[in-house]
């Protein structure tokens, strides 16, 4: 058989190292933003400090006065569509907290813990029939007891489907109306979270922001959150370029 020498690797094509490990580094990179987005930081707790007030200067005032401690108003009912921010202020109420969407059972409510005189039941729209039942023995108890019940719905009182004798005792509440932000107030409330963030946005930053993105206020913050830390973290400016892949991130995977 005949003989032949291989060539000298020294001769071997020499392929750009990036074509191997670019597609490798790239998923990385978007398996990164994607997870950051998802994880949308640790959220802030719910004050009224962070709240954006809007057009609800009326609802967040009569809120103040009610929980003011020489107040003895026993109910008080916020009503408004999904975003409004009624579950950021039954929150920052401090009162204790239960959301009838997870528990719609009341179950995990403790009317008889210390130092509680002060509930707080989100989406009430939600309860079960045992739910219901604690919840009207619940305003029973508190009214007796000078406790008080801070409660939310998407619907005034009237409109509940609950049974009679709850949604008597929950119209009898200092019901007020949350309208849902617009636009132009969104836009201006991240901005000035940005500004607060020292965060300096190139032109139009916003606008993509908010036409790309889910249009709740919590999400549009925490995005911005998350955008800000992606760019720290990566030592890199935060552009209009940035931003895209950060939100496109997701839709590549």
């Amino acid at each position: 058989m005949g003989h032949f020498d291989l060539p000298d690797p020294e001769f071997y094509p020499k392929w750009p190292s990036r074509v191997l490990i670019a597609p490798q580094t790239r998923k990385l990179e978007l398996l990164q933003m994607r997870q950051l987005i998802l994880d949308l930081l640790p959220e802030e707790r719910p004050r009224f400090e962070n709240f954006v007030v809007g057009s609800n200067g009326e609802a967040l005032t009569g809120l103040a006065s009610w929980l003011a401690p020489a107040n003895r108003e026993p109910l008080f009912f916020l009503c408004g569509e999904a975003g409004a921010g009624k579950s950021h202020l039954l929150q920052a109420s401090e009162a204790a907290y239960t959301d009838a969407r997870v528990d719609p059972d009341l179950s995990g409510m403790s009317p008889c813990a210390p130092n509680d005189s002060a509930y707080a039941v989100d989406n009430v729209e939600a309860l079960s029939a045992c739910g219901q039942i604690s919840l009207f023995n619940l305003i029973n108890r508190l009214s007796a007891s000078g406790g008080r019940l801070l409660a939310a719905a998407s619907v005034p009182p009237r409109q509940l489907v609950l049974r009679e004798d709850l949604r008597t005792r929950l119209g009898s509440s200092l019901v007020y109306r949350l309208q849902p932000l617009s636009d132009a107030e969104k836009l201006a409330a991240l901005g000035e979270q940005a500004r607060a963030r020292g965060l300096t946005l190139p032109p139009d930053a916003l606008a993509y922001l908010f036409l790309r993105a889910p249009r709740d206020m919590r999400s549009l913050s925490a995005l911005l959150m998350a955008i800000d830390r992606y760019s720290l973290e990566h030592k890199r400016p935060l552009t209009l370029s940035l931003l895209r892949e950060v939100l496109q991130a997701p839709l590549q995977l």
